[in-house]
């Protein structure tokens, strides 16, 4: 059996003692070989030419030239995934956005006090998250998603009262996919529950930047919070999103709890509970992702007669979840990412 080679990591980071633990902790993951490190942008550049690195960790705060500024000039002139080392501050959440935003594939959360132990205790989710970034298609601008218009005024009216519902899964890759489509579609929408992986604690600001530029309203669901039409509901951090039938309509409930399929909050959870409390009345969209996460639940909703659509492999940043999906029966349909906003209308359209 063919062995899979190791993925080429740079760690780029002014600081000796978190090159040295992060080191450590990248190269006890079998599937990685920390090829070396540098201490700044200007370094970084000529290591990454000389030893040509699959991924590339890189801190925020650095002399000479600050992260964000070399990771918007790395994506133009030589793209290429990178993992963003942020600290867990309000400043430090609106930065990692916006290297998320240049092109950041993920963002590693960097303990602000004992900065060894702090990465060590994150030690396997640092490794997974560098593992899955080395994996990722970084290239250059995807086709831009074009305004979904609706002639139906409005679908949300004229839906099936109370039970329709858009779900939407995706990790890796998953908020620039989440924002190109949320900035396409139309404001009059059934609502919208969609899982993120994310850090904790940075949910709240990603709904506040995706609401900013949509037409649709976007916030973190609230417990026993009734679905509205024209609505974006994201799951809160380290919390599953559950949809419950209540009254003649639907509710998020929030739970508090273990991971599910890895993770917390979990798209299998939310696709479970959509198949249960919409049947027929569901479309599931699963997006680009490391991993399994949202592929039983998505199968569930397939089976209670719901439409299902995966993200296709071109588009993905990481081909995981919507590529477990696809092979267990659960995606009817794949779609590039610039189609997926009108993929939704049309599905409002035929369900209204």
């Amino acid at each position: 059996m063919k062995t899979e080679s190791k993925r080429r990591v740079l760690i780029v980071d002014d600081s000796a003692l978190v090159r040295r633990v992060l080191a450590d902790i990248l190269s006890r993951h079998p599937l990685l070989d920390v090829v070396g490190t540098a201490t700044d942008p200007y370094d970084a550049r000529e290591r990454i030419k000389e030893l040509n690195p699959d991924v590339l960790t890189l801190d925020v705060e650095m002399p000479r030239m600050d992260g964000l500024t070399f990771l918007g000039k790395l994506m133009k002139a030589h793209p290429m995934p990178a993992v963003m080392l942020s600290s867990l501050t309000a400043k430090g959440t609106a930065t990692a956005l916006d290297a998320l935003d240049l092109g950041a594939v993920d963002v590693i959360g960097k303990p602000i006090q004992d900065q060894a132990a702090g990465l060590e205790a994150m030690g396997a989710e640092i490794a997974e998250t560098v593992y899955a970034a080395s994996l990722a298609r970084v290239s250059g601008p995807l086709p831009r998603a074009p305004l979904a218009h609706s002639t139906l005024a409005p679908l949300a009216e004229r839906a099936k009262a109370g039970r329709a519902l858009i779900a939407i899964g995706s990790s890796t890759g998953g908020t620039e996919a989440l924002r190109r489509i949320f900035e396409a579609i139309p404001e009059n929408l059934p609502p919208i529950a969609a899982v993120q992986h994310m850090l904790p604690g940075f949910t709240g600001a990603f709904a506040e930047r995706l609401d900013r530029g949509c037409r649709a309203r976007v916030k973190v669901a609230e417990d026993g919070e009734p679905l509205k039409p024209g609505t974006v509901y994201l799951a809160p951090s380290e919390a599953h999103l559950v949809i419950r039938r209540h009254g003649g309509g639907l509710a998020a409930l929030i739970q508090p709890g273990d991971r599910v399929s890895r993770h917390l909050p979990s798209v299998d959870v939310l696709f479970q509970s959509v198949a249960e409390a919409c049947g027929p009345h569901a479309l599931g969209v699963i997006l680009t992702g490391m991993g399994e996460d949202g592929a039983r639940g998505l199968l569930q909703m397939r089976q209670k007669g719901a439409r299902t659509l995966g993200q296709d492999e071109n588009s993905c940043v990481v081909y995981g979840m919507p590529r477990v999906a696809f092979m267990r029966g659960a995606v009817e349909e794949q779609a590039p990412l610039h189609a997926i906003a009108g993929h939704l209308v049309a599905w409002c359209g035929r369900e209204a």
